[in-house]
């Protein structure tokens, strides 16, 4: 069974550090795509990070490039999405998602997902 399962998200103030992680079952995740979309409330989902399977590069979108940074553990089958410099716009369901080999911009394009970790930053 392929399962996507996210873990890391919580409350942290303004200017404090996430670390969310993406472990994969059932599939080997350095042979897809992994990105990372979020959802606030009342907004539409958007991708905020990817990561290419074949040559490993990566994209982020302009609101979070320099704050975050998305990596691959491949002996632990795990992507990691580490979040700093976190603002009260972060707030919102984190999901990572999975693809062919190249990451894609839309989230039909995708065709696993987790569930999501909630990720609140408030004071």
């Amino acid at each position: 069974q392929v399962q996507l399962v996210e873990s890391g998200g919580g409350l942290v103030q303004p200017g404090g550090s996430l670390r969310l992680s993406c472990a994969g079952s059932g599939f080997i995740l350095d042979a897809y795509a992994i990105a990372w979309f979020r959802q606030a409330p009342g907004k539409e989902r958007e991708e905020v990070s990817c990561i290419n399977s074949d040559d490993g590069k990566t994209y982020y979108t302009d609101s979070v490039k320099g704050r975050f940074t998305i990596s691959r553990d491949n002996a632990k089958n795990t992507v990691y999405l580490q979040m700093s410099s976190l603002k009260p716009d972060d707030t919102a369901v984190y999901y990572c998602a999975a693809t062919g080999s190249i990451c894609l911009r839309e989230d039909y394009e995708y065709d696993y997902w987790g569930q999501g970790t909630q990720v609140t930053v408030a004071s």
